[in-house]
């Protein structure tokens, strides 16, 4: 079984949001390397100007990625594309259309406005989709069905981001009927860890970082994000150091396609058998 730990290193906290938030390129490029070094196998930054406002200009985004690159950073790099960096959906467009540097992948909220036109665009240069939908809590059926609705063509260049609410496997259920994509499951703050515990069972791709979660599983502040990403591979060996039969697999994961969950038809049990060859996403991942 094979799962990337993907690490957003800042996300929309400022510089009051401890020790952990990295805001200049350099201290995001320092986070990095330590975090790839730690495990992560993808890298997710918030860019920012000087005066650390979020933005998709090619002028903050472009010198943001050289100098994750130029310091060796070697897993795929991923930026938002969201509404805090751009709030207009024709604005978005520009942005992405006059990127000179290109990521890897790029996160797309589809609980905002514009969300299918913007994961077109960014296909169309050749960046990988993150498709984020909410789950749980105040979220709503529209940003899923969004997604459902989108007739996807390039399977294998987009993941289905799920952000839950808390660590239930109830909500795990919404994601039936899914086009053959790879899955990733998060949650921020008080469900961060509970929903990578969740994610540990099923197998998907997972998700942590200061930009989701500032405090590790114990409850003790982190310090950086390689604390958050050594803990989080800690808990997916814990997981994985159990007999399949023994990690409580919800039955409502068993609904999730084999590539979503990047676990062998096997371990499905007969329904899931013949459900096509196992997937997830790019990057360095858990043995």
């Amino acid at each position: 079984m094979r799962t990337t730990v993907s690490v957003s290193l800042n996300g929309s906290r400022s510089a009051t949001g401890g020790p952990a938030v990295p805001m200049s390129p350099e201290a995001l490029a320092e986070s990095a390397l330590a975090a790839v070094a730690a495990g992560a196998g993808e890298v997710l930054v918030h860019p920012r100007t000087p005066c650390r406002r979020e933005s998709l200009s090619p002028r903050v985004v472009g010198p943001v990625l050289e100098v994750l690159r130029r310091a060796g950073v070697g897993v795929a790099l991923s930026v938002t594309a969201s509404t805090a960096a751009e709030p207009d959906p024709a604005g978005r467009l520009e942005r992405v259309a006059s990127w000179t540097v290109l990521p890897d992948r790029a996160v797309v909220d589809f609980g905002q406005p514009g969300a299918t036109g913007l994961a077109e665009a960014l296909l169309a240069r050749g960046v990988a989709v993150d498709a984020v939908v909410p789950l749980g809590g105040t979220a709503g059926p529209e940003p899923l069905a969004r997604f459902l609705a989108w007739p996807v063509r390039e399977p294998g260049r987009v993941r289905l981001s799920a952000e839950l609410a808390a660590g239930d496997p109830a909500l795990v259920a919404g994601l039936r009927g899914l086009p053959p994509v790879p899955v990733l499951l998060y949650g921020r703050d008080v469900a961060a860890w509970p929903v990578l515990r969740l994610a540990a069972r099923c197998g998907t791709d997972v998700r942590t970082g200061a930009g989701d979660v500032t405090h590790l599983p114990d409850g003790r502040p982190a310090r950086s994000n390689a604390e958050l990403v050594s803990a989080a591979r800690d808990l997916l060996a814990e997981a994985r150091g159990l007999p399949t039969e023994e990690r409580g697999l919800p039955a409502e994961a068993r609904d999730l396609p084999a590539e979503a969950r990047g676990l062998p038809a096997e371990a499905l049990g007969p329904a899931g058998r013949g459900a096509g060859p196992a997937g997830g996403g790019a990057g360095q991942d858990t043995p």
